[in-house]
Order: C-alpha cells, then sequence, then structure tokens
C-alpha cells in the first residue's frame, strides 16, 4: 500500500512544549499529581495558558494504589482547570495518541492537543516486573513456565537468538551504550552509575535470557508534550519542531500464535508510512529514539525500520555505534532502560528537546562528536510487539 497521499500532513503539525516532572522515586505523590505537574509544565513551556488547551489524551490508565483516586483524563482535565473539547484514555496499549492528536488538529476539532502519562509505579509498589513474572495464574500457560509479558517477549527474544544469533553479546552493547547517555543526564534515575559489560553479564536474570539490565525501569513521576499545527508554533517561544512523517501498524499477533515469533512488530509498516509522508530515507535520520521496554526491542525495531539486516545487529551496535560519539545516536536520554519510564514519551520527547536545542550535556553536537540533529527517528511499541507507531520528527 502507498502512503504518498499522506503528504500533504508533511511537517503541517508540531510539538511546542515539553513537560517534565521529579522522576525516579519520589515518595508520597500519587499518580494524578504528577498527571497535572506534567501537564502544567507543558503549558508554561510552550508559552500558552491552560485556556487554550481543547484536547487532552491520557497515555494508559492502570488502577489507582492503594486509596488514590483514579487518574481518568475527566479528573486530569478538572484539576488542569481545562474544558477540552476532547478528552480520551487508552485502556491498553494501542500506540495512536499522536495520530489521533494530528487527526483532530486536521479535522478542526482542536488547536492545541495536551498528552500526558504518568505514574507512581515505583513508590507505589506497582512492581510491573514482579507482577508481570509472577502474576495470578489464569491459565495454563505457566505449567509451561511462561509467566507474564516478560516472559512472553523472552520467548520472542529466544526464538531470536536461534534466528538472528543475537544474544547477550548484542543486547550488552545496548544497555552500555545508553548508560553511557543517561551519565551525560542529570535528570536521568541512572546518572552518575556507570555500566560495563562485565556489570551486564553478571546481572541476575529476570526470565531468561532477558537479565535485569535487559528491562527498563520502573518510575514515579510524568511528562507530557503539545501538539498544535506548525502555523500556531511559529508564534511561540520555543523553536519549531515539525512533525515530518507518522506511522502507525497494529498486528495484534498474540506472541503464542505468531507465526514470526521473533517479533511481528509492525514496524516495518508504520516506518513505510512515515517515510512516505516525510519523503525521506534511513540516510537522512540524525539519531533515534526508540521505545526500548528492552534491549531486545531496539535491537528488533531497528532491523524492522531496515538500519541492518537480519542476523547484522550483533555487529551494528558494537565499538559504540550508538553510544556518545558514535555515527548513529540512539536514545540520547538514556531511554527507558537508564532515564525513566514514561511510555512512548520518553523517546519522544527527548527528540523534542534535541532538535530544540535544550538536552544540555547530553546535546548532540560538536562538543558530544555527532553531528547536530536535524531529523530524529522515533518509535513507540505496545502489548507484545502487537502495537507499533513511528513518528519522524525535525526542526524547522
Amino acid at each position: 500500500m502507498k502512503y504518498t497521499h499522506l503528504k500533504k500532513l508533511r511537517d503541517k503539525y508540531a510539538i511546542v512544549g515539553v513537560g517534565y516532572t521529579p522522576q525516579g522515586k519520589v515518595p508520597g505523590r500519587s499518580a494524578l499529581s504528577f498527571y497535572v505537574e506534567a501537564g502544567i509544565n507543558a503549558i508554561k513551556d510552550a508559552g500558552l495558558k491552560k485556556e487554550d488547551i481543547d484536547g487532552l489524551i491520557c497515555y494508559r490508565q492502570f488502577p489507582a494504589i492503594s486509596n488514590e483516586p483514579e487518574a481518568t483524563p475527566y479528573l486530569v482535565a478538572q484539576l488542569l482547570g481545562i474544558e477540552p473539547t476532547v478528552l480520551s484514555q487508552e485502556s491498553y496499549c494501542p500506540r495512536h495518541h499522536f495520530v489521533q492528536a494530528v487527526s483532530l488538529l486536521e479535522a478542526g476539532f482542536c488547536n492545541y492537543v495536551l498528552i500526558i502519562y504518568a505514574d507512581n509505579a515505583l513508590s507505589g509498589r506497582r512492581m510491573f516486573i514482579e507482577e508481570a513474572t509472577h502474576p495470578e495464574p489464569k491459565n495454563d500457560n505457566y505449567m509451561y513456565g511462561e509467566f507474564g509479558f516478560v516472559g512472553d517477549y523472552a520467548l520472542a527474544a529466544r526464538r531470536a537468538m536461534f534466528e538472528f544469533e543475537t544474544g547477550p553479546n548484542t543486547w550488552k552493547e545496548i544497555a552500555v551504550s545508553q548508560r553511557k547517555w543517561a551519565n551525560l543526564n542529570p535528570n536521568a534515575t541512572m546518572y552518575n552509575k556507570p555500566l560495563t559489560y562485565e556489570d551486564y553479564l553478571n546481572s541476575e536474570y529476570l526470565i531468561e535470557p532477558f537479565r535485569k539490565l535487559d528491562a527498563s525501569l520502573i518510575s514515579d513521576g510524568g511528562r507530557a508534550c503539545i501538539v498544535t499545527s506548525v502555523e500556531r508554533a511559529k508564534d511561540l517561544k520555543n523553536p519549531v519542531v515539525s512533525i515530518m512523517g507518522i506511522g502507525e501498524a497494529n498486528p495484534s499477533i498474540d506472541i503464542h500464535q505468531a507465526t514470526y515469533i521473533t517479533g511481528p512488530t509492525g514496524a516495518k509498516k508504520a516506518s513505510q508510512m512515515a517515510f512516505e509522508m516525510a519523503d525521506i530515507t534511513l540516510n537522512d535520520i540524525d539519531a533515534c529514539e526508540i521505545y526500548d521496554c528492552f534491549t531486545y526491542t531496539v535491537e528488533i525495531t531497528m532491523q524492522d525500520y531496515g538500519f541492518f539486516k537480519p542476523g547484522e545487529g550483533k555487529d551494528f551496535f558494537k565499538d559504540g555505534f550508538t553510544a556518545p560519539g558514535g555515527k548513529l545516536p540512539v536514545n540520547t536520554s538514556g531511554g527507558l532502560l537508564s532515564e525513566a519510564y514514561f511510555m512512548g514519551l520518553t523517546p519522544i520527547t527527548e527528540a523534542v528537546m534535541q532538535l530544540m536545542g535544550r538536552a544540555e550535556k547530553r546535546q548532540l553536537g560538536v562538543a558530544i562528536g555527532n553531528k547536530k540533529p536535524e531529523i530524529v527517528l522515533c518509535s513507540d511499541n505496545g502489548g507484545v510487539l502487537q502495537t507499533h507507531a513511528t513518528i519522524i520528527l525535525r526542526r524547522l
């Protein structure tokens, strides 16, 4: 299928503000408080007023911890003091937030769409890894040693070890390179915590073949951004970062039934859509911000995007190719592995900060030994490789 008709949307919409909160372990805070703080900070960062926000999209909803109120979009909007024309929140993992925002803007329903994700998973002891690896049995899979989504991703990665000759020698490169980026980012959870290959190989297993250092962090905090038209963005205070291309794909295939068990990620189809809309090729990409719930997710996503052929990942990532000073920077904040876990907003907001020139010590350019970025490729992945979004951003 051709997506050339999407070129009319190229560089028509932009991300204009980013909202950060304290992150890592932040005791005594509700998930709702992080939603509100991230939203307020994004509005301030864009130079807007709360009355300007007429669209609100919240990332995945999780059950409230203990006696906290549920962080519904209704309550988030109320506490932000906004009355949006459109509000929504997903229940599961489809990664449609930016396509939805662009669609609302294109149709004329909204002028400024605020997108937020927040949680207090770490201090609130919502231990995703523990729940994912030791859930209450709901089927017979546990009888065969399969527990939760970590096991599901491990299933795909184990098959990839056979098909692509991948494994710890590839994944250690990804983990160590991203930790190097985190050590340039004072906001990162793993700032000032260097990681060696030996540290990686000596870390405990979650579910083989995944070690603890193959998995994303669990974080308190929130992240937000605002999408509007490029024309409106030009009147605001920050440099304009446009959505050059965007694409989605939803294989929706449970990993247990997948004929291509290494990962029917949707990345190939989603990236084809995004690249056709942007009218560029991989050679035009200056950096990547890849959704990294696991090290293997980075590898399979970039493989499906076409950066290397199946089986070549072990050579692609070695020798710091994606680290500071490398030829293709990847996950420059440290990513979900070493900065903080805020769903797909971790990679996307980092791309925005890099393109705005606001990434401080990790800012790509001469000081780091990389090219100053003009075009950054981002990914967002949901389910167990069942849904995928690709976003190409550029500095206008």
